[in-house]
């Protein structure tokens, strides 16, 4: 059960006589948590390579492409992984990309973060604002499956110029 910060705590069933789950469930999930809380946190560091080597070698990653988007593409190993964060710092305006979380739910292996990011795209001056849900699979302490939920036509629009006049 979530209370309304994300964490994670016993609940019991009505009429049942204790509460639900395993504390080796639970130690399992906060080992989760504490995963997903430090690729947050390297996020923040901007460095690609000390945030990819949270990453297993092969990673299920899924951002809907985008030909506009040039950070955007298919990265199946830690390598590209390590390129998706290198290609969006050398696209968007240093200082001025960010990310707010509402929530991080965890629930054994899988883990969802929901927020609001935005930035400033280099070459047009333009920015983006949009939700977020990030779905994360963590396995042996490493993430193996990254799937981005956002309003990929505003980070479009942020990366088209506009038309001559």
């Amino acid at each position: 059960m979530l209370n309304r910060t994300g964490a994670s705590g016993s609940s019991t069933v009505s009429g049942g006589s204790g509460p639900v789950g395993r504390s080796g469930e639970e130690a399992g999930e906060a080992a989760i948590r504490q995963t997903v809380r430090e690729f947050l946190r390297r996020v923040t560091e901007r460095d690609p390579d000390r945030i990819a080597a949270l990453y297993a070698e092969e990673v299920d990653w899924m951002v809907a492409e985008n030909p506009a988007v040039p950070w955007i593409k298919p990265r199946p190993t830690r390598a590209d992984v390590a390129g998706h964060w290198a290609d969006l710092a050398a696209h968007t305006v240093n200082g001025e990309g960010w990310a707010t979380v509402g929530a991080i739910v965890v629930d054994g292996p899988e883990a969802v973060v929901t927020g609001e990011l935005g930035g400033t795209v280099t070459a047009t001056g333009k920015t983006f604002r949009s939700p977020f849900a990030l779905r994360l699979t963590v396995e042996n302490g490493l993430i193996t499956r990254h799937h981005v939920y956002e309003d990929s036509l505003a980070v479009a629009a942020a990366c088209t110029p506009d038309a001559a006049a």
